[in-house]
Order: C-alpha cells, then sequence, then structure tokens
C-alpha cells in the first residue's frame, strides 16, 4: 500500500531495515522462538492437547453454568468506597424497610373500588409472612381513617361541611330505607318542590351517577353479569375525582431468595395470583401493577438474559458467514470456530471464577470476545494457507506462527491494555469487564497458538489438487486488486489526508455537544410493566422517583434541615415527620364538632331496614315506577341528567333481576361511605405519638434519627435540573442520598472512571508502541488513524442521536486497546514484505475479515433487548468501522506521504 513510485535511496533502506530489526527486537524471540517451538509442540502431540483443551472446557462450563450470576443493578457497578454510596448505605441500614419494595399500583373505575381493592389485597398479603416481610398501605391505616378530615385544607374542610349539611335531610332519608323504594321517596320528596341552588348543586351529581349506573345495568349482557356500584364519594365531597385518587399503593417488602437468579421473583408471582384469586381484574374494573427497583432489576434481568442469548446466537451466525466467505475452506472455517467456542467458554470459566456474578456492561463480554478472538485465528488461518501456497519448506503451522506469532502477541497485549485501563477506575462495571475481558484477550491467543494448530495438524496436507488450483490464482487476483488500490492511494493521498484532516476538524466542533445520559432509567425496557408504569405515575403528585432523602440525627436537627433546603429554589419542599402532624387542628377540630351535630341522625336509630322488610319484586317495581315520575319533575341544571335516568330505566324495564341489579349498584356503596363518614367524625388532636407505628418507623429509627424527604421542584428527567437540585442540596447537607444524586454522582463517577481509562490507555499503548516500534514517527502514524476514529465516533453520537451511558461509554477506551492492533498488522507486514508486496500478502484481507466479523459481533450486540447493551453494540459498530477505515485508507496514504516525502528532498 505505500504507492509503486517509492524507491527508497540505499542510505534510507538501510535505515528502514535497521528500523525493522528494532521493531522485531522483542517479536523475534517470541514469533521465531517460544512461539514456533510452542506450536511446533501442539502440533506434534495434536490428540493430547485437545484432550486436555475439551476437559478445561467441560470444566469451565460447569463452573459458569453453576456459580455465575448477573447483577442489573447500575449503582452496584460502582465502588462502594464513594461518598455518595456510603450515605445511600447508611440511609439503607436505618431504614431497611425502604429496600427491595414492590410497589403495588391499585386503579379501579372510582376511589371507593381502589381503596376496597387495596385494602383487600394488603389484607391477604400480610397474612403471608412467608413470602412478605412487611405490607404497608398508608390509606388503609385506621389512624388515617379517623382523622382524614383533618388533613384537608381548612377551607376544603369547611366546604365540605357545607355540602355535608345541605344533603343531610337526603342523607338521613335514605338511611332509613336503604333500598330502591327509599330512593324513589327520596327523590319525589325533593323534586316536589323548587330547589335551592344550593341543593341543585348536590343533587344533580348524584343524579348524573344514578344515569350512569343505571345505563350500565341496562347494557349489561344477562342479568347475572356483574355492574360496578355508584361511588358515592364524589356524591358527597362535590369534587370530580381524577386519575390519581382512583389510584392506590400498597408496598410490599418481599422475602429474597438469593439461591435464585431472580430472588423476589416468587414474591411477583404471589402478588399477581393473589390479585386474580380476589377477582381484582378488568371484568371488575380493577387493574393491579407492579413497580419499584425491585421488579424493574428483574424485568431487566429478563431482558438482558433474553436478549444476550440470542445475540450470542446471531452473533456466533455472522461470524461463520463472515468467515465462509472469507477462508472459502470447511477445515479452516471449523478450526476457527472450534478454538472460539473453546476459547469463550475457557474465559467464561474465569469469569465465574474471578468475579462470580456479571453486570450489565460485563455480561456483554462474550460477544465482545467472539469479535476479537476470532481475529486472531483469522490472521493465523491465512499466514498458515500463504505459507502453504508459498511451499515453504517444513511445517507450515509452525511459519505462520513464526511469521505472525509476534504480532498477535503485541495485538494481543494493547487489547488487554485498553481493557485493563478499565481496572483502576471506580466504575466496577467497566473494571470486571476488563478483567474479564482483558484475560479474555490472553486465552484467546493461547487458544488460538494451541488449539488452532492442534485442529489443523490432524486435516491432511491444506494444499491438494484443487486447493492448489485455486489458491495459485489467488495470489495474481490480489496483486491485481492491491496494485490498484496503491496506485489510487498514491495518486490521491493528498486529498485522502485532506479530506480526513477536515472531518477531524468537523468533529473537533462537534465535541461540545456530546453528551452523557447519567439516568439508568432510559436504558430499562419501556415496554416492561414495571418501566411503563413507572411513567404513567409520574404525573401523580404522590409520587417522587427523583425525591433525596437526607438522615438527620434528631427531629429538632432534621426542622432546621428542613427549613434550611427549603429556601433552596430547587426545592419545593422537605418533609420531615413533623409534617404529618396536621396544621391548624382547633379550626378543623371546631368544624369537625358541628358535623358531628347535624350529622349525628345518621348514626343513630335503627339505622338500613327500620321501615320494614326489604323491598320484594312488586315493590321495587312500584318504586321504579315512582322513580320515573319524579324525575319526570325535574328543571334546570336536573333536567339533563333526570331524562338520561328516564331512558335507563325505560330500558331496564320491570324485569325484577335487573330491578335488583340496579338497587344493589345504586346503594350498596353508601352505606360503607356514611361508615367511613362516621369513623372520620371521631377525630382527635393529633400528636407525634399518636401517629401510626409503621409511619412513625418509616420517618424514625429506634435511636431517634430523622428521616428527611427532599421534594424537588421541577421535573429531574432533565438532566440539568437534576444536577442543579442535587448541587443545591448537597450543599446545604453533603450526607444527602436518594434516587437524584445517585444519578448524577454515578454519572460523574462514571465520566471521571472513563476519562482515566482512556488516559490509561493511551499512555500504556503509547508506551507500548515506542518500546517496540523505537521510533516517534511510526508510533504516531500508528495512532493517527485512531485519534481520527476516536474523533468521529465523538461526533457520531452527536449526529444518530446516541449519548453516552453507562453500558457505551466503554467504546472511546476500547477503540484504541482494539483499533491499534489493525495498525500493528499493517505495519509490521510492510516492512516484512516490503512497501511493493504489502499488498499482495494475506494482511489486508486479514484485517478486513478480523474487523468485518468484529462488526458483524457487534451489529448482533445492537439487536439486544436491552437498551443499554443495545447502545454498545451501535456505537461499537460505528467506532470499529471508522477504525477500519481510517486504518485502511487513511494510514497507508500517511505512510505514502512520509515515505516519499524525503525523495522529494533529495532529488
Amino acid at each position: 500500500m505505500l504507492g509503486r513510485g517509492y524507491k527508497p535511496r540505499h542510505a534510507a533502506h538501510t535505515n528502514f531495515q535497521l528500523r525493522f530489526r528494532s521493531l522485531f527486537g522483542l517479536t523475534k524471540t517470541l514469533g521465531q522462538g517460544g512461539l514456533a517451538r510452542w506450536v511446533g509442540l501442539a502440533t506434534r502431540r495434536p490428540i493430547s492437547v485437545l484432550v486436555l483443551a475439551v476437559a478445561l472446557t467441560l470444566g469451565a462450563g460447569y463452573a459458569t453454568i453453576t456459580t455465575i450470576g448477573i447483577n442489573t443493578n447500575t449503582t452496584d457497578m460502582l465502588s462502594e468506597d464513594l461518598a455518595f454510596r456510603r450515605n445511600d448505605a447508611a440511609m439503607r441500614a436505618a431504614f431497611p424497610q425502604f429496600t427491595d419494595v414492590l410497589s403495588i399500583v391499585v386503579e379501579a373505575e372510582s376511589p371507593d373500588d381502589a381503596a376496597a381493592a387495596a385494602a383487600s389485597l394488603t389484607q391477604d398479603l400480610s397474612a403471608r409472612p412467608e413470602l412478605f416481610r412487611s405490607v404497608f398501605y398508608a390509606e388503609g391505616e385506621p389512624f388515617f381513617r379517623r382523622n382524614g378530615l383533618l388533613y384537608l385544607d381548612l377551607a376544603e374542610l369547611q366546604a365540605l361541611s357545607d355540602r355535608l349539611a345541605r344533603a343531610q335531610p337526603l342523607l338521613a332519608a335514605l338511611n332509613e330505607d336503604l333500598s330502591l323504594r327509599g330512593l324513589a321517596e327520596v327523590m319525589d320528596r325533593a323534586l316536589k318542590e323548587a330547589l335551592a341552588p344550593g341543593e341543585q348543586a348536590v343533587l344533580a351529581p348524584m343524579l348524573e351517577r344514578m344515569s350512569e349506573t343505571a345505563r350500565a345495568v341496562a347494557a349489561a349482557q344477562g342479568d347475572t353479569q356483574p355492574v360496578r356500584p355508584m361511588s358515592w364519594a364524589s356524591i358527597l365531597s362535590g369534587v370530580e375525582p381524577t386519575p390519581h385518587d382512583k389510584r392506590r399503593f400498597v408496598l410490599a417488602q418481599p422475602v429474597l431468595d438469593y439461591t435464585s437468579l431472580e430472588p423476589a421473583a416468587d414474591a411477583i408471582d404471589a402478588v399477581r395470583r393473589r390479585a386474580a384469586a380476589l377477582g381484582l381484574d378488568e371484568r371488575a374494573g380493577v387493574r393491579v401493577r407492579l413497580t419499584g427497583s425491585t421488579v424493574m432489576f428483574q424485568d431487566e434481568l429478563r431482558s438482558v438474559q433474553s436478549g444476550m442469548g440470542l445475540v450470542g446466537l446471531l452473533s456466533l451466525v455472522l461470524v461463520s458467514v463472515l468467515l465462509a466467505i472469507g477462508l472459502r475452506l470447511p477445515r479452516l472455517i471449523f478450526a476457527v470456530l472450534a478454538t472460539l467456542i473453546m476459547g469463550l467458554i475457557w474465559t467464561a470459566g474465569f469469569a465465574a471464577l474471578a468475579v462470580g456474578e456479571l453486570n450489565l456492561i460485563s455480561v456483554a463480554f462474550a460477544v465482545l470476545f467472539i469479535g476479537l478472538s476470532v481475529d486472531f485465528g483469522i490472521h493465523f488461518v491465512l499466514r498458515y494457507r500463504e505459507a502453504a501456497d508459498k511451499g515453504i519448506a517444513g511445517d507450515a503451522l509452525v511459519a505462520a506462527a513464526r511469521g505472525v506469532g509476534g504480532p498477535l502477541t503485541l495485538s494481543a497485549v494493547a487489547a488487554a491494555i485498553g481493557f485493563f485501563a478499565f481496572l483502576p477506575t471506580s466504575y466496577r462495571g467497566l473494571s470486571e469487564l476488563g478483567l474479564i475481558s482483558g484475560a479474555g484477550m490472553f486465552i484467546a491467543l493461547f487458544a488460538n497458538l494451541t488449539v488452532l494448530p492442534a485442529i489443523l495438524s490432524l486435516f491432511p496436507a491444506l494444499r491438494d489438487r484443487g486447493a492448489r488450483d485455486r489458491d495459485d490464482r489467488a495470489p495474481s487476483a490480489r496483486q491485481s486488486f492491491g496494485s490498484r488500490m496503491q496506485g489510487a492511494l498514491g495518486a490521491r493521498r493528498r486529498a485522502v489526508l485532506g479530506g480526513a484532516l477536515v472531518l477531524g476538524l468537523g468533529a473537533l466542533m462537534a465535541l461540545p455537544f456530546a453528551r452523557f445520559d447519567d439516568d439508568p432509567f432510559n436504558l430499562r425496557d419501556p415496554d416492561t410493566e414495571s418501566v411503563s408504569t413507572l411513567n404513567d405515575l409520574i404525573e401523580d403528585p404522590r409520587v417522587q422517583p427523583y425525591s433525596a432523602d437526607l438522615l438527620a440525627p434528631n427531629l429538632a436537627r432534621a426542622e432546621v434541615l428542613a427549613t434550611e433546603l427549603e429556601q433552596q429554589p430547587e426545592v419545593e419542599a422537605a418533609i420531615t415527620i413533623g409534617d404529618y402532624i396536621p396544621t391548624q387542628q382547633d379550626d378543623k377540630l371546631a368544624i369537625v364538632e358541628e358535623m358531628s351535630f347535624f350529622l349525628l341522625p345518621l348514626f343513630q336509630g335503627a339505622g338500613p331496614g327500620q321501615l320494614g322488610a326489604p323491598p320484594d319484586a312488586a315493590a321495587r317495581q312500584d318504586a321504579r315506577n315512582r322513580l320515573r315520575d319524579s324525575l319526570r319533575r325535574a328543571e334546570g341544571r336536573l333536567a339533563a341528567p333526570a331524562g338520561l335516568l328516564i331512558a335507563a330505566l325505560d330500558e331496564i324495564g320491570p324485569n325484577p333481576q335487573r330491578l335488583m341489579v340496579l338497587e344493589t349498584a345504586l346503594l350498596s356503596g353508601l352505606r360503607s361511605r356514611l361508615d367511613d363518614l362516621g369513623e372520620a367524625l371521631e377525630a382527635r388532636p393529633v400528636g407525634l405519638k399518636d401517629l401510626p407505628a409503621a409511619l412513625r418507623d418509616r420517618n424514625l429509627t429506634a435511636d431517634g434519627r430523622a428521616k428527611i424527604e427532599i421534594v424537588p421542584r421541577n421535573d429531574l428527567r432533565d438532566a440539568a435540573a437534576r444536577r442543579r437540585f442535587v448541587d443545591a442540596v448537597v450543599a446545604v447537607a453533603p450526607s444527602a442520598s436518594g434516587a437524584p444524586i445517585t444519578i448524577t454522582e454515578a454519572g460523574r463517577a462514571v465520566v471521571r472512571a472513563f476519562l482515566e481509562a482512556a488516559g490509561i490507555a493511551v499512555v500504556a499503548i503509547v508506551v507500548l508502541l515506542l518500546t517496540v516500534l523505537r521510533s516517534l514517527r511510526d508510533s504516531a502514524l500508528v495512532l493517527a488513524p485512531l485519534l481520527l476514529a476516536a474523533l468521529l465516533t465523538v461526533a457520531a453520537t452527536v449526529v444518530f442521536g446516541v449519548p453516552f451511558n453507562f453500558a457505551n461509554v466503554i467504546v472511546l477506551p476500547l477503540l484504541f486497546g482494539l483499533g491499534v492492533a489493525g495498525g500493528i498488522h499493517v505495519v509490521v507486514r510492510a516492512r516484512d514484505a516490503g512497501a511493493r508486496g504489502l499488498a499482495t500478502t494475506s494482511t489486508p484481507g486479514a484485517v478486513v475479515l478480523s474487523s468485518l466479523t468484529t462488526i458483524a459481533s457487534f451489529c448482533a450486540l445492537a439487536l439486544s433487548n436491552h437498551r443499554g447493551t443495545s447502545s454498545m453494540g451501535v456505537l461499537l459498530t460505528i467506532a470499529i468501522t471508522l477504525t477500519l477505515v481510517t486504518t485502511l485508507v487513511v494510514l497507508p496514504a500517511l505512510l505514502v506521504q512520509v515515505e516519499r516525502t524525503p525523495n522529494r528532498k533529495s532529488s
């Protein structure tokens, strides 16, 4: 690839040879000495080698199956010594009930139905201590049922009191005869005389709800089809329920089975089974969903497991197809694939013994190994075939080891440097991947210089008659193509280098726009129930997935810190246990006492049924007729809902069973609502000691330490707003913890780790090249295409909208470790074969084929179900593709330009 017109002068050629000898000062000993002898030993005893290799494979496979696990918690991928992780650990130790929580979301058609469903499910799950350590349903606590009125604003409570005062006569009459007969009597009396606007305001929503329920009864298919009861909550309160009002939350802490890859699976399955057994399903108008970190980790684990199996298989298939195209001979393809699979299992066994548990990043080691290990096999077998083509005397396998062993070793060391550069960082996700994959590079080198030649030696000599005829044509074809390529690069080297310079400058301009997405929530599959549920809940004011927490030494100090935090513009509220004590209690208790006075008749006397036995079929038919006649007198704002109710009653007709269903649907919810109201009228002054024990335990420790929940003012899904919030909170309370602090500080730690790893990789590779090449210029020539590829990769993240994240941040440090291999092979072979003969050797084809197999492997990774793993595959594919282009286009052009410059000066 160094231009046909290049003819160095004798002195220059001598210097070239001297540099060549310096380059191979290290590789000569490895390639021609130890490595060649090692390959010779493996080919002389192939059966023994393969028996030992199979035994090692079986042992590594057993260790992998029985030992290795997967941890999908992105926080655990960071060192426990980081300050924010220590703060988080302290909070978890103080309040373990917030760890591994299942958030059970119960939604229904009405607030009453949601509350009843949540209470039923809470009672059922609480009876199963073998599955749940605790089950907490705050709104179901007797304390809140008794004192709930004290938590309303004073104005809201007064409005409720006024409304109930107007509704008292209607409620009292219904309470005496809670049947269709009693309802007809009440409506008849109410509509006989003109109603004041306030009375109409009470009766109108009641008629609207009655008409909706009656229409549902009329539309029911069959007399036994269940019809949801009418909700009296909004009728009595006068407030239209929002979707948030129709939702309840139950927090369950499961008993975890750490012997399983899915420790919470039994508890999660139990929630779904018990909800179904209780009839909490769509037929009942109830939906039960699960979210929270525990469910998300399980969903994410399943996503990773299912995706990586398919990705690994697809990667292997794509690599096999490319090997079939590039190598053609079945024996070579089989040998490379067999070696690859053995090496992969050995590396997995090493991972099982070295780390024991994979994370969302290190789980990608298998695809990385497939894409990189096959490179070694490709270079070895192509050099082996080239040696056989040339009829080299002696063993062609030993000759291949002598020729390619040194460059393969250098490539393995360079790749290992790229991986091992992650080890000193605080990002455990990276460091564990670096340890596994770095060791995998040496495992791959060992396998391809031991198992591969042993397998090949079992086959007959490579050159049979057909193979010789085919291969005899290959050199001339390669020479023709290589000559054309050399001519093109020689003639257009300035255009190539100029274009590379322009692209590099453009990429530099894009650098400020590159971003790092530090929110692991964005890496999760949005189609899973846990993620989609949380997305639906973001707008619910009771849900604060981005609130921060602070542990204060006592409640008094917590109140002081809460006041300081609330002075920060980024903080909406700082909540302590003291905020659960109602304000303005004296005024509110006075209103409750007044309500008790005029509502007292509802809770005294015989109550429902005092007028006699429940109505029979004839009485219900008569009640229906009376109700229709009464509704015809409705005027004003009552006329429209009354007309709808009349139409529904006509459709229902005199059918006794449907009238019984109508009676139940209209009135069954009123009794429980009146009971709740009666309990709420028993409110008493509330102090800290009166709060429920479960609530106190979630805010105060046994030794008096107090938790502060810090609620952000802005939407922290925006990264900039999240960083401002975290900086504001940490400025007041450096020991704060919680999701936004974990996300932000973890992101900063990852960026620092990335810069540290990139710096270590670049420095180590530069030192390696300088040590081996003994030439600053040659080292720069190898690195220049890599720097350009790195810049273009960063620019590609901006153009294609693929931000860096916890998973794909490994790409740039890896780029230097992996990309340098191609440059090493090109430079080494150019010096070995001479400038004019490089294009006719197997090296350019080996670089292309090995890069294509790596790209194919990473393309498969991009198809993973997991967003983080997929983004890693996308970015690695882009990076390796750019590296291939710069290595085979920019590097040869640079070599042509550099080698031609002395000629012009000397002429």
